[in-house]
């Protein structure tokens, strides 16, 4: 059972506690990004598994007609167990998500894992549509990645990074990831034509998204983390598409403690909650 605490990041442990939580958030105006915790699975059958679940995931979310799309790590789907195993159960969970119009997000790891997840993108989005990926505005790269997808279908999920990359592979000053996120957002609403995902809690750059929007005529959305600055989320409802990445599963834990320490926010809410 996840503790309280933990409670205001993580759906739950299992599928349905997850889709009930989703059908709240329906009710609410806002949509579900539903991801089943796990990752860096070296084992065919821990990714089978996992590939298995999104499968049946898919399946009960269209069957409750919830507004839901899932969101998968590669490393959870194969990649660590090599390039080829990870392209065959991301394509089995894409084609299956795609006949029950559930869309399929493909998360970004760290940089040794971009290109084997842009180029399975890539392959998924040219065969089914229903696709989108992560890109990361800290790694060095990624203006040529934006570059490159341009020509593709499905979306892409602007974020800036939350990986501890290297120097000589991405940027470190915060105020430089700003500029590059800024940038890349501008850039992919100018040349995007399926829509763009701002994955972001700064307000200063969903409203330059806004700005973005009302210039280009992109359609867009704004995904935010499930417990965090979910006041602001609904804000939002009824000026633009809102999605809330909704974490679940078993492995709960080690999610919960890296939200606690990335944000200072979150371990105060974490320590208020504690305390009553």
């Amino acid at each position: 059972m996840i503790p309280p605490v933990a409670d205001n990041f993580v759906a739950g442990e299992d599928a349905e506690t997850l889709l009930d939580y989703v059908a709240e958030t329906n009710e609410e105006g806002i949509a579900g990004i539903a991801n089943l915790l796990g990752e860096h699975y070296d084992q065919r059958p821990d990714a089978a598994a996992d590939t298995e679940a999104y499968v049946e995931l898919a399946e009960r979310i269209d069957e409750r007609d919830l507004d839901c799309c899932i969101s998968v790590k590669p490393s959870q789907v194969g990649l660590d167990v090599g390039a080829d195993v990870f392209r065959r159960n991301l394509g089995r969970i894409v084609e299956h998500a795609t006949d029950r119009d559930v869309f399929v997000w493909v998360d970004m790891e760290d940089h040794e894992t971009t290109d084997a997840t842009l180029d399975a993108f890539e392959e998924n989005a040219r065969e089914y549509g229903d696709v989108g990926v992560c890109v990361q505005a800290n790694l060095r790269r990624t203006g040529e990645d934006l570059e490159r997808l341009a020509d593709v279908p499905g979306k892409v999920r602007l974020v800036k990074g939350a990986y501890d990359e290297p120097d000589e592979v991405a940027y470190r000053e915060k105020s430089t990831v700003d500029e590059k996120y800024r940038e890349y957002i501008e850039f992919a609403f100018r040349e995007f034509d399926d829509g763009v995902a701002v994955g972001s809690h700064d307000i200063g750059m969903i409203n330059h998204a806004v700005d973005c929007h009302r210039e280009y005529g992109t359609p867009f959305e704004v995904q935010m983390l499930m417990g965090v600055r979910e006041n602001v989320q609904r804000r939002l409802v009824g000026s633009v598409p809102v999605y809330r990445y909704v974490p679940y599963g078993p492995k709960w834990a080690s999610y919960f403690a890296r939200r606690v320490r990335e944000r200072k926010e979150n371990a105060l809410f974490a320590l208020r909650a504690v305390l009553g």
